[in-house]
């Protein structure tokens, strides 16, 4: 009887993580900007500083509408715009110390929170998440 790995169902894998993702992504409870809105802060947490043009490609939102949040996260202290040293015309925009505070805080609480529910799981369930990490890292760095 020989013992096969069982394949990859492409379906279940995307539906999971849509699931998951959907989940980690409301894991902190503090709800006081948009989904765009945060993933510029992580964007630009991440990533460094950027021109509106990038952030729009990466959002995947209207130009109008990264101009917008990104007044709105201005105003709030969480981002400012200084002219790109490349090039004078344009600006980049920049992460302040608050809007990298209000990412920790949420990747802080967000482990917090998976922490409790992996604690929930069994050990083998545990240990299937942890040998699983390399392969999920490994389809990230394809993507790129």
């Amino acid at each position: 009887m020989s013992h096969h790995p069982p394949e990859l169902n492409i379906a279940e894998l995307s539906t999971v993580f849509e699931d998951f993702t959907r989940m980690a992504i409301r894991l902190p409870s503090v709800q006081r900007w948009s989904f765009t809105t945060l993933s510029v802060l992580h964007t630009l947490a991440g990533g460094g500083p950027s021109r509106l043009t990038a952030l729009t490609a990466s959002e995947q939102v209207t130009q109008s509408a990264i101009t917008q949040i990104v007044t709105k996260l201005e105003r709030d202290g969480l981002v400012e715009r200084r002219p790109d040293p490349s090039d004078g015309r344009a600006v980049l925009v920049h992460i302040t110390e608050a809007g990298t505070a209000v990412v920790e805080g949420r990747r802080a609480e967000r482990r917090a929170r998976l922490a409790e529910l992996a604690g929930r799981l069994t050990p083998a369930e545990r240990a299937s998440i942890a040998a699983a990490l390399p392969a999920l890292a490994r389809l990230i760095e394809a993507n790129h």
